[in-house]
């Protein structure tokens, strides 16, 4: 089945049922050690995960780590260009969970990003990426032990896609003309609208299919949550592009109302009941009128339309909802995109998980992660419904490759989610616990060290990985 690597002698592999990993005792789990710093961050990582799962299980659970190659590291073995070798794909394909480290981007070979390849070829739809607060890590918000929030990003389709065409390419120049004097002017709504005829032109596809199956696997997390933080947010910029964007919000509020009807409440059924639950006699138009104030300004047609949702609410979920059995729902709302990213800085306890397309989630996700202290410290799961890909979320920063300083938290948090969704919570609690005491003793690496105030004197990247595993307790 391989050409250049080996699998372990001994283990067993994972299977997926349902979209769930079912997990043996001994799963043999591929990695990539990653380009650049991996060669710093992949053996900490280990290092702390083998320590977790040793404490955790007195010898009853084990990983067999089988590595296999990409990026840089892959030409070496594989020769030119060979950035994502059919072994590697083989081997993710049969053992179902793969962990990884950073990857360069390719000069040549045809391939955008490996990353983006890696989430195509496998369906992996869901970019999962928590970020929250560790006491002690420096953090330019005052207040950033507030957030803690979960972003599921849309991973497969929107413009990360990838299909685009150059300015002054043939397929390009004739589409515009297409566009330019037979869709556009075929479609009311674009008026005189015309695209520049010296333009790039680029795909934005968000499918109903694509948009619904990530939005059922944040409410299936938000069913995990405390009740506290049981509540999934749409993220989107619907009030600009509404068939694509609009569309995500939408087919995301239809998902919720049918598949989790009995878990879940809208932001605006709630605010329907909760009018009827203070005034029990009031009327339908004037719940319309509480639940949007510029009711009196609308259309008689828009009108009639948030009557009918409020008559249509009550008849429906009133006896299983109303009377304050909503409060105990997972509350599900949408927000602007733009608005969300000051609201997560201004406001960031009112949000749990955040849905959202890719190119939005990308964005989000960053930013979050720079509220509770950078990138070495977010990590990110790829999860389909029969493969997940944990990874760290930042580049591979060659320039520190090799000098045993850079921050392995990252990698080390994405092993974290890994052993969470393996079930193993255990091993998964000890890693948190030994990360958080460390970075709380100012035990941590040059990135951290520096913007603590006194600055202290760094671990080394594998020093920082005993520290952690010293922390177990």
């Amino acid at each position: 089945m391989y050409d250049k690597i080996n699998p372990p002698t001994t283990g067993t592999k994972i299977t997926f049922k349902n979209g769930e990993p079912i997990v043996p005792d001994n799963p043999i789990i591929p990695f990539i050690r990653g380009d650049g710093t991996g060669i710093d961050i992949w053996p900490a990582t280990q290092k702390v995960l083998d320590a977790a799962v040793a404490k955790a299980y007195k010898g009853k659970r084990q990983i067999s780590w089988f590595k296999v190659y990409a990026g840089d590291e892959s030409c070496d073995l594989y020769g030119t260009y060979q950035y994502l070798p059919q072994d590697t794909l083989t081997a993710i394909k049969e053992y179902g969970i793969a962990i990884k480290g950073p990857l360069t981007t390719p000069v040549g070979g045809g391939i955008r990003s490996l990353n983006v390849a890696l989430r195509q070829i496998f369906d992996l739809y869901a970019c999962v990426r928590p970020c929250r607060y560790y006491a002690g890590t420096p953090s330019p918000h005052k207040n950033p032990e507030k957030l803690d929030v979960i972003v599921y990003r849309e991973n497969t389709e929107d413009i990360y896609l990838g299909i685009e065409w150059k300015q002054g390419s043939e397929i390009g120049d004739r589409l515009i003309k297409i566009l330019n004097e037979e869709l556009i002017p075929a479609t009311p709504e674009h008026g005189k609208k015309q695209i520049p005829l010296d333009s790039g032109i680029g795909i934005k596809p968000i499918s109903k299919t694509g948009s619904q199956r990530l939005v059922r696997r944040a409410m299936k997390h938000a069913l995990l949550l405390p009740k506290a933080k049981q509540q999934v947010t749409l993220v989107h910029k619907g009030n600009i592009m509404k068939y694509t964007e609009g569309a995500f919000r939408d087919w995301g509020y239809e998902l919720v109302t049918s598949e989790f009807r009995a878990e879940c409440v809208t932001e605006r059924e709630s605010w329907i009941l909760s009018n009827k639950e203070k005034n029990p006699d009031i009327s339908a138009e004037a719940n319309a009128r509480e639940v949007d104030p510029g009711y009196d300004s609308l259309t008689p047609e828009r009108k009639a339309q948030i009557v009918q949702e409020v008559e249509s609410v009550l008849n429906t979920i009133w006896e299983t909802h109303g009377n304050g059995q909503w409060k105990d729902k997972i509350m599900v709302n949408d927000r602007i995109a733009d608005s969300i990213f000051q609201q997560i800085q201004t406001r960031p306890d009112e949000y749990s998980i955040l849905a959202t397309m890719n190119l939005n989630g990308d964005y989000l996700s960053d930013a979050a992660a720079a509220i509770v202290g950078g990138l070495g410290m977010g990590p990110g799961a790829n999860i389909g419904d029969v493969c997940a890909i944990f990874e760290a979320t930042h580049g591979t920063a060659p320039k520190h490759a090799g000098l045993d300083r850079i921050n392995p938290g990252s990698v080390i948090l994405s092993g974290v989610m890994m052993l969470e969704f393996m079930g193993w919570q255990e091993a998964a609690d000890l890693v948190k616990k030994g990360l958080g005491d460390a970075i709380a003793n100012s035990q941590v690496t040059y990135d951290l060290a520096r913007l603590l105030e006194p600055p202290v004197e760094p671990l080394k990247c594998s020093e920082f990985a005993d520290a952690i595993i010293q922390h177990f307790g």
